[in-house]
């Protein structure tokens, strides 16, 4: 299956399906470790991304909640939630304007070529 990847490159931040999908993780487990378990990502990998992404934007992403009965957890902010919802907004823009010309590209592939072509780069 083809798909489109995209990264959004600022001065001196990124946003890129990685986050997107950290952040949309945190929202469906209201738990960094928990969206980082599905991630196949370590707590401090998770965290650390959090971080860059609070530190980066106006307003924090995540905010951590404190223990209590349940013990704590992690949410989105309503900047989070706009921040997730617009990086999936211009995906969805992307890959409608790109469909043609990906369409093209999957045409002149070899047969059986659907392989990383990249080396997981």
């Amino acid at each position: 299956m083809t798909k489109l990847k995209l990264r959004i490159l600022f001065d001196e931040a990124m946003l890129g399906p990685g986050k997107a999908e950290l952040l949309q993780g945190i929202a469906e487990t209201g738990s960094i470790s928990a969206a980082g378990r599905r991630m196949e990502m370590s707590y401090k990998r998770a965290w650390m991304l959090v971080e860059e992404m609070n530190a980066a934007f106006r307003a924090p992403l995540v905010e951590s909640v404190r223990g209590g009965p349940g013990g704590g957890g992690a949410r989105l902010t309503d900047t989070g939630a706009e921040v997730l919802r617009r990086y999936r907004a211009v995906e969805a823009v992307a890959l409608q304007a790109a469909e043609p010309e990906i369409a093209a590209l999957e045409a002149l592939l070899r047969p059986g070529a659907g392989t990383d072509m990249s080396d997981g780069k």
